[in-house]
């Protein structure tokens, strides 16, 4: 492989780590949880079941609002994914603060925050 040739390869594989990180930095494809940035690991986590109940993830306006409220209680966070919740709050948000540590945001119906646990839970 002359130069040119590798120069061109080297260019093609940065615009695809590139491309890679923009898309997943978005989300991926869109789904069901409909969130900013999403983990594959968390992203696989819904339909986490309490008390009989079984958590649905969030999408359209509900899930722009619980994300918004969450971020607006955790300045720099991100959020994972947003859902039902199973334990007692109408909503929750699985977030990374910005100090990078894990945590839950619970909601009530109108989408005001009642509580952050720390920690990833479900």
């Amino acid at each position: 492989m002359n130069r040119v040739e590798k120069g061109v390869v080297n260019a093609a594989l940065v615009a695809g780590l590139v491309g890679g990180g923009i898309y997943l930095a978005m989300g991926g494809p869109v789904s069901a949880s409909s969130s900013n940035q999403t983990d594959s690991r968390s992203a696989a986590q819904g339909g986490h079941q309490a008390n009989g109940i079984t958590e649905q993830l969030l999408t359209g306006t509900v899930a722009a609002r619980v994300k918004a409220a969450a971020i607006a209680a955790n300045p720099g966070a991100t959020v994972q994914r947003v859902e039902t919740d199973a334990e007692g709050a109408a909503y929750e948000a699985h977030i990374i603060k910005a100090d990078g540590s894990p945590a839950t945001v619970k909601l009530n119906a109108s989408f005001t925050v009642t509580a952050t646990e720390a920690g990833r839970g479900h």
